[in-house]
């Protein structure tokens, strides 16, 4: 489905929909994006999980220079900010 149209894309379920938090300790952006996040999957049904990239080293050698990163599905979708109506669009497919 990548290269189709927007048009003919099936929109998924929010609660089909995955967001993970890759974070670490004593992170002040980190508490700010799972603040968005929180709110966003809490009012939507969306799962999310929150990774630390203190206690993964493939994570940390990826991530550490963006901390805190968005994943959505497994893909990134920010880093640093979260904005909560980009999210929110990203999984609602609004």
């Amino acid at each position: 489905m990548a290269g189709m149209s927007p048009l003919f894309r099936r929109k998924a379920d929010p609660a089909e929909r995955s967001v993970t938090l890759i974070r670490k300790p004593g992170c002040h952006l980190c508490d700010d994006a799972q603040a968005v996040i929180e709110k966003v999957c809490g009012e939507l049904g969306v799962p999310w999980e929150q990774r630390d990239i203190t206690q993964d080293r493939q994570l940390h050698d990826q991530y550490w220079e963006q901390i805190p990163v968005v994943l959505v599905d497994g893909s990134q979708h920010t880093f640093w900010r979260v904005d909560e109506a980009r999210l929110r669009k990203e999984l609602t497919g609004g």
